[in-house]
Order: C-alpha cells, then structure tokens, then sequence
C-alpha cells in the first residue's frame, strides 16, 4: 500500500512538472520585443537650451509650464551625482531588458489582449511609493531607486531600502501590472483587503515563475520562514481577535502596508515582519486556485467574498 502511494505521488509530481513545462515552452514561443528609451540619459545630457525638444519628445514627463524646475534639477550637483550613479549601475540596461521580455511574454499568455508596453527609464523624485509604474502603453521605472539598499544616497528605513534592488524591479512592475487589473473593493473590511492584496502576489506566481515567495513579497527569506512557522498562530489570533470583517483602518497600517513589523501587540511583533496581512491573503488566493479552475485574468476579477468563502482556506499546522 505504501509502495502503491509512493508511486501515485511520484505520478503526480511529474504530471505537475510536465505541465509546468508545456506552460512555459508556450510562453516561449510568445513573440516579444520590449523598446527600452533611456530618458534618464536623455534629460541629463541634454543643454539647457535644448529642453523643449526634450518636452516635446517626451510630453508626459513635463507637467506644466514652468521651465526652471526643470532647468534646476539638470544643473543640481545632487542630481547630477544620481545621474552618475545611475549610469555607473545601469550602463548595460541589455541584461533587464531581457528579463522584461521574459516577464511580458508570461504576461501576453495569460493576458493575450494586452499591448506589449515601451520601457522608459527615468530618475525620479526618490518617491518610494512609485519606483515603477506600470500604463498600459508604458513602464516607467525610476532608476534611482535600484541602486542597492546599501547605496549611500538611502537615508530610508531598513525595511524601504531592502527592496531597493535591481532584483525587484520585476515584481513591482507586476504589482502596479496587477493593481491595473484588479477592481476596486467595496468591502474595506480586513479580510477583502487581504484578498486584493493576495491577488497581485498570486499574479507574481505565474508571472515570474523563476522567483522566490521571498522575492515576490519583497520579504528576506527569515521573514518568509517566519510567516510559514506562524501561519497558524496569526490566523487563530485574527478570528479570535474577530478581525476578519472589522472595518477599523488602523488594521490596514497594522498588517497591510508596508512597515518594519506586524502589531499583534504581543512579543513576537518584533520578529514580524511587516504586511503578514497581505501574505495571509496570499495563501488564501492560492487555496482558492487549487480548489477552483480559473484563469489568472477572471481570478483577479473574483471578488473577495467568493473568494475566501471557496478557498477552504486552513493554514499549515
């Protein structure tokens, strides 16, 4: 009998691997050639005299009428020591640009209707909140903010600049990707926003198969381990704590949004890491998808009640 298992186990793993791999040979043959404009060099090496040809080249990044500011930041010694950094980093722009190929030619498999966007590459305003942006026709990434999280221009906490990598460039163009894509919810309780949240990093799962959970949540791979080994802890204190459908807003700051720890406030907040909501959403997702057969573009359309009320969600002992 045990033999019996044993060999139905080892079917099913390779059932999955072949599938897996039928999967990726045809987002391999998915055509795709991501154009790569570098405004960052654009802009910085461009006179002073010459800005308006610049602004009519590139009419999206020049909100306004007032030249100065834009005449200030060329001169900057500031930003022009950014503009120095950025190029000693990304010279060789060759090497994402191929890892944007791979991303969007997993994105044209699941979604086929969406245009193959143009990269554009700019230094921004050190705006954590947008280091990439993702519009339809364009991706915009902000370069100053890959630099490495040890780059001496990071005066931001830990938990900001870790993410601060070229390895994360990927996975926040899916994220603004997905949050394109994803509805709004008109529950604002806990558990929905844990939902939406879980989508975009299931969204990660098919979209860069090749990255680590750690990767993806932008976690360090302790933290990944934390949320394993607690997993059942956090899920018996937010029904006991009946959070699950309470609206209070402080719960987003507590476990939703980025943050150095979760607060429990217990004693293991300070081995927590931040946004353990949105992970616990995660896994609710992908219980979801294991019970349920949908395509990622119809699952990011599910609203959140169905969603959780499918999953037959039970965390891990």
């Amino acid at each position: 009998m045990k033999i019996y298992r044993f060999v139905v186990v080892l079917c099913l793993f390779f059932l999955s691997c072949d599938q897996k791999t039928k999967v990726e040979k045809e987002v391999e043959e998915i055509p795709v050639d991501i154009k790569v404009e570098r405004f960052d060099k654009a802009f910085f090496e461009t006179k002073p005299e010459d800005l308006a040809r610049l602004k009519k080249q590139y009419p999206y990044f020049f909100p306004g009428n007032d030249d100065n500011v834009w005449l200030q930041k060329m001169k900057e010694p500031i930003w022009r020591e950014v503009y120095k950094e950025v190029q000693k980093k990304y010279s060789n722009f060759e090497p994402v640009r191929e890892e944007f190929n791979e991303l969007f030619k997993h994105v044209k498999y699941y979604f086929p209707k969406t245009k193959t966007p143009k990269v554009v590459t700019v230094i921004g305003e050190m705006d954590y909140t947008s280091k990439a942006i993702y519009a339809d026709s364009l991706v915009v990434v902000a370069l100053e903010l890959y630099l490495g999280k040890d780059h001496k221009f990071y005066e931001f906490p830990a938990y900001l600049k870790y993410n601060f990598e070229e390895k994360q460039i990927m996975p926040d163009v899916v994220s603004s990707f997905a949050y394109r894509n994803i509805p709004a919810y008109p529950d604002k309780n806990l558990v929905s926003q844990m939902i939406f949240e879980g989508k975009q990093l299931y969204a990660k799962d098919l979209l860069l198969p090749n990255y680590t959970d750690a990767e993806k949540m932008g976690y360090t791979p302790e933290q990944i381990k934390w949320c394993e080994e607690n997993e059942s802890y956090m899920w018996r204190y937010f029904l006991e704590s009946e959070m699950l459908y309470s609206l209070d807003p402080k719960l987003t700051t507590r476990f939703i949004t980025p943050a150095p720890f979760s607060k429990f406030y217990l004693e293991i907040d300070n081995d927590s890491p931040g946004r353990v909501g949105a992970w616990i959403g995660w896994q609710i997702v992908r219980s979801y998808m294991k019970n349920n057969n949908v395509p990622l573009s119809e699952l990011l359309k599910v609203n959140a009640k169905e969603i959780f009320e499918k999953s037959k969600y039970k965390p891990k002992k």
